[in-house]
């Protein structure tokens, strides 16, 4: 049994950490794990119904929730493991770019705004093929420079081959340009041609 602790993680880390938990049982056996809210909970059902998991919870507290996953070789196996390299490499050719033009996500409340676009990069990070780019600008930059809470993860994402780009004349703006952690920074000509050629732009 392997278990993990997701109490107090946003959305979506306790999936990304369960779905991690069950790569490294090889196969089979049971995961444990905890999470502090009912949403959290739904989520691991929804993913343990995809993958013919068996799923089972106790609500130990209003706070406390414990999920249990069995995890056997009638389940369906995880398709971004089982990605043949040859669909790897298709997928990979392809252009796709993520646009983040602000701090937030959503025109919510502006906290929770931002724990959102955290949450997205967090996952995006998780993913098995990272996009070819990744362009910030405007108050988006802010995400690249110190002070960001996604550091590491864009970082995981540069070691994974995907190119990081911020807008320097945003960066100048905002007073962020000697505090860049992470990319290269680029110029609105040059963003405007990497869309142009993109098969696929996504904006969160």
């Amino acid at each position: 049994m392997i278990k993990v602790n997701a109490l107090g993680d946003a959305c979506p880390i306790p999936v990304v950490k369960t779905k991690n938990a069950i790569k490294e049982l090889g196969g089979s056996g049971v995961v444990e794990v905890s999470v502090d809210n009912e949403i959290a909970v739904q989520n691991l059902n929804k993913m343990a119904k995809q993958k013919n998991y068996e799923f089972s919870y106790e609500k130990k507290s209003d706070n406390e929730y414990i999920v249990t996953m069995g995890v056997n070789a009638d389940s369906k196996a995880d398709t971004n493991i089982n990605v043949s390299t040859a669909q790897k490499d298709e997928i990979s050719l392809r252009e796709t770019i993520v646009v983040i033009d602000s701090d937030k996500m959503g025109d919510g409340d502006e906290e929770f705004s931002k724990t959102l676009l955290k949450g997205f990069i967090y996952a995006l990070s998780s993913q098995d093929i990272p996009p070819a780019k990744i362009i910030f600008y405007n108050t988006g930059v802010r995400m690249t420079t110190e002070g960001s809470h996604s550091i590491e993860d864009l970082k995981v994402l540069a070691n994974a081959g995907a190119k990081i780009y911020s807008c320097g004349a945003c960066l100048n703006n905002y007073g962020l340009t000697e505090k860049l952690c992470v990319g290269e920074v680029s110029n609105m000509y040059d963003i405007v041609g990497y869309l142009l050629n993109a098969d696929l732009v996504l904006r969160p």
